[in-house]
């Protein structure tokens, strides 16, 4: 009996981010009849997830961000999408999935399943109301359902992580007219992105517009005060909000693959360079995926940005449809969504010997180099933003 071509048996994509719906259009793009399923545990609905941290001030509605919903999408793909259904198990020996009492066979497939919001400690139910993570859609929809409910009243907001989905959303929020304050245990907002003194020059554009920072601070407590949320912190100071909105980081989604005995790492799911896991015909893509980790002796790259996504989505369609392609990352700087000061930068991936820091007023250039001179990363504040596509010619790739 012949054995049957990976690239024309049934695929599956187990989530329907951008990363599943990227691939998925991909592969009809470069084959129109190949059986494709779509799993999401959500609404299914087609959106572009970076701009949910700048709708509010823009006034765009969590369904004005809906691009397709999974009807439209199943149409649009020519695929079958399933929602709201959770994956119990892989059984990679029998090339299976197994969903309640149903099984689903495979053919080749793809974990797309993201990250996860993490949260530093526990919320009490009596706070569900009140307390919130943005991860998708559907969590979007939910706190703009409580904040519409404050018409022409400024809502007092506190957001917990000063990273970039906490400054975006500060950034968006106080432009939307809320009260906004920001926690975080570092010294300086953004702290993977920018060396200190750019960071403090963002927090001086905050604070300027109002935004509160209690930085190297954390919570220790918060509690419902009837009214709103009471949090105590570290110190012992009191802040009252009207929500409070964790931004403390994504964890990837690694439970399923690791219970199907996949090899994965805090990093996420270890692919190699053709995002290839460590079972037979299964991939990673995506926020889940560290890449170029599956045997590596210094582990890979997970790089949760959407220009290395769609470079990932361009080369495993090729892979899945025939012709076997490495993925590569260029130099791609992260542009942060703070117009109150533009932010871009380059994160070196190793630590930089030093930072050669030029700039006055917000307008800033810092350029990451090892010992002997060379450009690692950058990160750029203010107009010197200009310098990205110049500096990132002269920076390193971050993969291949």
């Amino acid at each position: 009996m012949s054995q049957s071509n990976p690239s024309t048996a049934p695929l599956t994509i187990i989530g329907t981010g951008m990363a599943g719906v990227g691939l998925a259009r991909a592969i009809r793009s470069r084959d129109g009849e190949r059986p494709i399923t779509l799993i999401s545990a959500d609404s299914g609905d087609e959106y572009t997830k970076p701009l949910l941290s700048s709708a509010f001030a823009k006034r765009q509605t969590p369904q004005s961000l809906v691009m397709h919903d999974a009807v439209d999408l199943a149409a649009t793909l020519k695929a079958r999408v399933r929602t709201r259904t959770p994956i119990d198990a892989i059984d990679t020996a029998g090339r299976r999935l197994r969903i309640g009492a149903e099984t689903l066979p495979y053919g080749q497939l793809v974990l797309a399943t993201g990250a996860a919001p993490w949260q530093p400690f526990e919320v009490a139910s009596s706070l569900r109301d009140r307390v919130f993570q943005i991860n998708d859609l559907d969590d979007y929809r939910r706190l703009r359902g409580v904040l519409d409910r404050h018409p022409g009243q400024r809502a007092r907001i506190v957001i917990i992580g000063a990273g970039l989905v906490g400054c975006e959303f500060a950034n968006d929020l106080s432009a939307g007219g809320h009260r906004i304050a920001l926690v975080a245990p570092e010294p300086t907002p953004l702290p993977r992105l920018l060396p200190p003194p750019l960071g403090r020059a963002l927090g001086e554009a905050f604070a300027e517009a109002g935004i509160r920072g209690y930085f190297e601070r954390q919570v220790a407590a918060l509690h419902d005060d009837g009214d709103g949320v009471a949090l105590v912190l570290d110190d012992g100071e009191a802040l009252a909000a009207d929500l409070v909105l964790f931004a403390t980081g994504l964890r990837p989604r690694t439970a399923l693959a690791e219970a199907a005995g996949l090899a994965v790492s805090p990093a996420g799911i270890l692919t190699d360079c053709r995002l290839a896991t460590s079972a037979p015909e299964i991939f990673a893509l995506g926020d889940v995926a560290c890449v170029d980790g599956l045997g590596a002796s210094a582990g890979g790259v997970s790089a949760m940005y959407v220009q290395p996504l769609q470079a990932a989505v361009k080369a495993l369609a090729a892979t899945l449809t025939g012709t076997p392609t490495e993925v590569s990352y260029g130099a791609w700087p992260v542009v942060v969504k703070t117009p109150l000061l533009p932010v871009v930068a380059l994160p070196p991936r190793e630590p930089p010997h030093h930072w050669r820091i030029e700039g006055e007023a917000g307008d800033f250039s810092a350029l990451a180099e090892d010992q002997a001179g060379r450009l690692l990363g950058f990160a750029l504040t203010g107009r010197c933003v200009r310098r990205k596509v110049e500096l990132a010619r002269a920076a390193p790739p971050l993969l291949g």
